[in-house]
Order: structure tokens, then C-alpha cells, then sequence
């Protein structure tokens, strides 16, 4: 046994596996990146479990906790490889997934598909039965017809079944009977007064069907995890999407709530660094191997229960993020029109961007970041991954042989097609970082960048120029920052419930209700292994005008009808206080609060704090001119440096690029905080 108990944080992305270890008793932090396992996501996290045994202090060491972030639930949904999953619900509803809503999301495309359910209509199943808006019965349930409706379900190999019956929310009895005689048959069931016991029949039944849909996927990859770890102590949970942890046995029952659970450690980590730093208004920058996530923060989390995934309607609580298939690992490739466009396609971990040398030919961003010179290669990870540089050259030669690119006078043929393949690429992130600012009513002025994901470095000056943002924050280890913060991230459980109910109830029947709900959290989270005195919760009311179609998030406190009107005057410009108001849903989250992560403050007074050791000098592509530019090494910097642009500062996992007139200064935490150089000034 150990003295002290370890804990790791572990974020599979699409392109590499990454782990952070912290000695909860000296705060020392390890970190560690190798390339993701697509076909088999486990063997990533145990060759790296593997290989952190060698690199921290008392290799014996096998006990501690593991957070986990995966994107399995993910890609399951996205690549359409989830389990064989029925859905069963009430007599006349077995088109509520093909039906779903009359909302387009291209209202101008005459010629637009919809996105094509989880499950066909021919594996939905009616059965006898009928519940009314107030919880009645009005027809008994049918039990003859359970046993037809297993031999069914089993004679098309079906593994999973979601039951979506018409308000089960409001009386769950009907649900329980057929889940019941479906569990003892041996299917993997979901059941929606489980999942979502909330109103908006066809958002309830999308959701249960993707709960459905992933559980088995998920179950089946945790189990093999779990079976590998049974020799030793960790315990072991999974990140979810609304920015806390949960036990793997619940993530085997509700994957759903995991969809998101690698971006949302990413967000996690973000405001925790920021926070600490001095940051509170931040919008964060996750831009890794496949993808770029991007939020918006003042201070704390921001939790939607109107997302999508895949498409599809999912109405569980998400951390507001934005992805665009903008990445490291990002292809690009000329489109049918000519044009050139990067993504959504990525090269992935196999076979890699062509620099990789591991087969690929289509060249991705990172390529073209290498043939700018804004990589080194010796120091990319650190010299594990060797990297090619002709092979990069000779495959945006190519790509600049396909399209008619507009030739920079002193710029090679190779790096005219990679300014190109940077500034499509630029243009992705930076439409997904409007989206969540200026489109929803921010000001991008007003908040910091905050940049990490092992390729953000690059781009992220850039970012920040072209929204005039004045400051970037790119943390300390922050190519492993949502592994960080998925061990910042505390036990958090949401519980809804619809209640429908008018204006003039009392704060005291709502604030008994709430008690009612938060009583079942705390004993979950208590069995999480949370101690009473660390276990908090929060109550809010989704709330409407009557006659209106969408709700308002009100915190339940005495004066929640006059905040309803305060609200919806903020939020849409009017309000009518005399107007009769609807009480749709009652939520409350449960938070165990876990022991953070310490960020220790670095102090060197020997150290000369304005100037630093320039390793190295190497042509980089800056703007449309190759300029020499000064190389610096990450683990040489100290609080107080000063680094003025043109520069590389090379970290062991990732690279930051500075343009000219920016200016990064070094923090007591080792964070890099850049003044970014005005646009209009450039």
C-alpha cells in the first residue's frame, strides 16, 4: 500500500490521451500525453498508467482516485455505432423520434435533410396504455402484451431499450413494470422517467434514446477498464457533461450524461486556472488534435439544458460549449467548388498528420504549421514524436498544385498553401468564438482569452486579435489542462422534475419540494465517498409567462416571481409584471465538494526576472514575411520574464507563437499573460 493516495485525471481526445497525476500531500503535478487508441480507447489509458508508474516517486504506489474523461459516448452518437436499441412507448406515439419538431435549422435550404433518428421506425414498439396531463391512468397497461413484445425485441438482436411512455414523468408506475420484465429478460433499459422525468414528449424521448443508444458502448469499455484495475485501489469516475464527476457504475447506467465529459474537464480546468490568476470574465479555447471547444465564462459555469449532439436534441445539463472540427490533426483538402477548406475530417492518431511519418499523405494543420516554421522539431513532445518536415513540404506542394492560391512574393510554394490552410482554419475558430460572445449579447472586449489544448498556442494571439481581445492567458501545462481540470471538478448530481404549477405557489411548497429532491442527491453523493459536511445544493425554477413556449433558469429564493420579471426584462427587453406566470420545472443540484488541486505560486528572487535565454533563432512564417525568430524554452522561464514578439516559446507539450508587438510576461504560477497587439495597428 501507499502512504498517500494519488490522484489522475485522464482526457482521451481524438488525437492524444492525456494524464495528469497529483501528490495530493507536496502538490507536485505530472503530466504526461501519448497518442489515443481509436478502436480501442482502453489500451491509451492503461499504456499510460503503465508508463506513470515509472515517472512518479514510489512506483509501488497502486491506490488513489481516477477521473475520466472519454470520448467514446461521443463518437458513438456522431459515427452512428451505438448499440442495436429499440424504443417502446404509447399506442400512437411510435413516430415521435421521425416526427420530432417543425423547427429547421436551415430555414433556407429548400433542399436541407433532417437529421435521421437513432432508431428506425421499425424498431419502435407500441403498447397499450395511457397516463393523462395529471398523472391519471386513463388505460391500465397491457401486460400480455410485454412477453410478444420481448420475443420481438429479441429476434432482431436488440441489445438496448429505451421506454419513452406519454407523462411517465408525472407517474412512472407503467415504466417501471415494463423496464422490470425487460432487465430480467437481459436488455440493457432506459427508461425516461429515469433519465428525464420533464416535459416536451419528443426532447424526453431523443434524450432516453441516446441514453439508450451509447449505454451499452460505454458500459462495455468502463467494464474493461474497471476488470484491468481491479488490482489495485483507485476508484474510479468519469467526468460528465455538466462539469462535475460521477462513479462509473452511474456512468454505466446513464452515459448520456458523459457526452460531453472532455471539453467540459477542459472548461473546468480553464476557470479554475483563471480564477486563480485574477481572471473572473474569460472565454475559453480548448483547441486539441480533432476539434476546438470554446465557452464563455463570468465567474462560473454555464449550463444549458438546450443542446444538441449529432444533431439531435439532448436535454440533459451540458456546459454551454461550441465545437467546430478545427484541429491539429484537422485535413485539408480542396473542396468540389475549388475552395479550400480544413476539417471537419482529421487525421486522428493513425495515421497522424504526414509530418508523423506514420502514412498519412493529406496534410492537416499541423503540417502546415511546420512548413511555416512555427514548430520546432526537436522539441515537439519533447523530441518523442519525430518530426519530418520534408514530408510536410512536399504535401502542401501538393495542395498548392490543386488550387489557385495567389503566390507571396520570398514565400515557397509550401508555404504560400500553408498561410491558407492556417487562415481557413483561423476562420472556423474564430466563427465558433463569435457565436458564444457577440451572437449571444457579449462583448468579446470585455473578457480574456483564455488558450490551451496542445495546438491553441498557435493560434490563439490570432484569436484574440481578430475579436480585440487585449489579453490571453495560456496556463501552465495547459496542452493537458482538461485532465487537470477534470481533478478540479467536484461530484455534482442534477435532478429535474416537471410540476406545472401557477404563479401564486408558495416559496415555502417549492422550497419542501426541492428538500424532497436534494434528499435523494445527498445520499448519492455521500455514497460517493463525499463527506456530509463537503455536500451543498441549489435549487431553480424553469419559469414562463402563460401562453409563452420557452422558459427562464430563476434561482428558488423568496422573491423568485420578481426575479422572473427582472430576468426576462434583461434577457428580452420587456416584461409585464401583471401577467400570470408558469412554474414548468423545478431542478436542483447536489455538489460534493472535492480537495481542488493546489496551484502553487513559483518565486525564484536569484532569477534576473526581465530577461531569458533565447535557445535557438529559426525562420518563421509570420504574417506574409519570413522573419528570424528568437526560440525560448518553457522550462526555463521564471516569474517575471518578459517576452516580446516575433517569438516560440516551447513548452514540453505544446507551443505558443508570438507575432510581432506582442508581448507575454511570465506569472508566479508559470502562466504566460500576453498582450496582444491591436489589428488596426499591425
Amino acid at each position: 500500500m501507499c502512504e498517500q493516495e494519488l490522484r489522475i485525471g485522464i482526457d482521451i481526445g481524438g488525437t492524444y490521451t492525456d494524464f495528469v497525476v497529483l501528490d495530493p500531500t507536496s502538490g507536485d503535478i505530472e503530466t504526461l500525453k501519448i497518442l489515443s487508441t481509436p478502436q480501442t480507447p482502453e489500451k491509451a489509458v492503461l499504456d499510460g498508467l503503465s508508463q506513470l508508474t515509472n515517472m512518479i516517486v514510489g512506483v509501488s504506489c497502486r491506490q488513489g482516485s481516477i477521473v475520466h474523461g472519454s470520448t467514446v459516448a461521443t463518437n458513438a452518437v456522431i459515427e452512428r455505432k451505438g448499440a442495436n436499441t429499440a424504443l417502446v412507448t404509447t399506442l400512437g406515439f411510435r413516430d415521435i423520434l421521425t416526427i420530432g419538431r417543425q423547427n429547421r435549422d436551415q430555414i433556407y435550404d429548400l433542399f436541407a435533410d433532417r437529421t435521421p433518428p437513432l432508431i428506425s421506425s421499425d424498431f419502435c414498439f407500441e403498447i397499450t396504455e395511457r397516463v393523462n396531463c395529471k398523472g391519471e391512468i386513463l388505460t391500465q397497461l397491457v401486460e400480455d402484451e410485454i412477453t410478444p413484445l420481448i420475443e420481438t425485441l429479441s429476434e432482431n438482436e436488440i441489445e438496448s431499450v429505451a421506454i419513452n411512455l406519454l407523462f411517465s414523468f408525472l407517474n412512472p408506475d407503467h415504466e417501471n413494470q415494463i423496464a422490470l420484465a425487460l432487465r430480467e429478460s437481459g436488455f440493457f433499459v432506459s427508461c425516461s422517467s429515469e433519465i428525464l422525468p420533464e416535459f416536451r414528449e419528443y426532447e424526453r424521448a431523443s434524450t432516453v434514446a441516446i441514453n439508450a443508444y451509447v449505454t451499452p458502448i460505454l458500459n462495455r469499455y468502463i467494464g474493461r477498464l474497471e476488470q484491468t484495475l481491479t488490482q489495485t485501489d483507485f476508484n474510479f469516475s468519469i467526468m460528465q457533461s455538466n462539469g462535475g464527476s460521477i462513479r462509473a457504475n452511474h456512468a454505466r447506467r446513464e452515459a448520456v450524461r458523459c457526452i460531453l465529459s472532455g471539453p467540459a474537464g477542459g472548461v473546468v480546468g480553464a476557470i479554475y486556472t483563471a480564477q486563480a490568476a485574477g481572471f473572473r470574465k474569460i472565454i475559453t479555447f480548448d483547441m486539441g488534435g480533432t476539434s476546438t471547444d470554446v465557452s464563455l465564462s463570468q465567474g462560473d459555469i454555464r449550463v444549458t439544458t438546450e443542446a444538441k449532439i449529432g444533431g439531435l436534441p439532448l436535454r440533459i445539463p451540458i456546459i454551454d460549449i461550441h465545437t467546430v472540427g478545427a484541429g491539429g490533426g484537422s485535413i485539408a483538402h480542396i473542396d468540389i467548388g475549388g475552395a479550400l477548406s480544413v476539417g471537419p475530417q482529421s487525421a486522428g492518431s493513425d495515421p497522424g498528420p504526414v509530418c508523423y511519418g506514420m502514412g498519412g499523405c493529406l496534410p492537416t494543420v499541423t503540417d502546415a504549421n511546420v512548413v511555416l516554421g512555427r514548430l520546432a522539431p526537436e522539441h515537439f513532445l519533447s523530441g518523442e514524436i519525430e518530426i519530418d518536415k520534408t514530408l510536410s513540404i512536399s504535401s502542401l506542394t501538393n495542395l498548392y498544385e490543386q488550387a489557385k492560391f495567389t503566390p507571396y512574393p520570398g514565400l515557397t510554394d509550401a508555404q504560400t498553401a500553408a498561410l491558407g490552410v492556417i487562415r481557413v482554419a483561423n476562420a472556423h475558430m474564430q466563427r465558433a468564438l463569435r457565436i458564444i460572445s457577440t451572437e449571444s449579447g457579449f462583448d468579446p472586449r470585455d473578457f480574456s482569452l483564455v488558450s490551451f489544448g496542445g495546438a491553441g498556442g498557435l493560434h490563439a494571439c490570432d484569436m484574440a486579435r481578430e475579436l480585440s481581445i487585449e489579453r490571453v492567458l495560456i496556463p501552465r501545462g495547459a496542452a493537458t489542462l482538461s485532465a487537470f481540470g477534470m481533478l478540479a471538478a467536484d461530484v455534482i448530481k442534477d435532478y429535474v422534475q416537471t410540476i406545472m404549477m401557477p404563479d401564486n405557489t408558495s416559496y415555502a411548497t417549492l422550497k419542501r419540494m426541492a428538500s424532497q429532491m436534494a434528499e435523494q442527491g445527498q445520499r448519492e453523493v455521500h455514497n460517493d465517498g463525499i463527506p456530509e459536511v463537503r455536500i451543498s445544493w441549489e435549487s431553480e425554477l424553469d419559469m414562463r409567462y402563460h401562453g409563452q413556449s420557452h422558459e427562464l433558469g430563476i434561482p428558488l429564493t423568496p422573491c423568485f416571481i420578481d426575479n422572473f420579471h427582472k430576468y426576462h426584462h434583461e434577457a428580452y427587453g420587456n416584461s409585464d409584471s401583471s401577467a400570470s406566470v408558469v412554474i414548468v420545472n423545478l431542478r436542483v443540484r447536489v455538489v460534493g465538494a472535492v480537495l481542488h488541486p493546489p496551484l502553487l505560486p513559483k518565486y525564484n528572487p536569484t532569477a534576473d526576472e526581465s530577461k531569458v535565454r533565447v535557445a535557438k533563432y529559426q525562420p518563421v512564417v509570420i504574417g506574409n514575411k519570413i522573419t528570424r525568430t528568437p526560440i525560448f524554452l518553457g522550462e526555463e522561464l521564471n516569474p517575471g520574464h518578459i517576452i516580446a514578439g516575433p517569438a516560440l516559446i516551447v513548452q514540453p507539450d505544446t507551443t505558443v507563437l508570438l507575432s510581432n508587438g506582442d508581448e507575454a510576461i511570465v506569472d508566479k504560477y508559470l502562466n504566460l499573460l500576453i498582450t496582444v497587439f491591436p489589428v488596426e495597428q499591425c
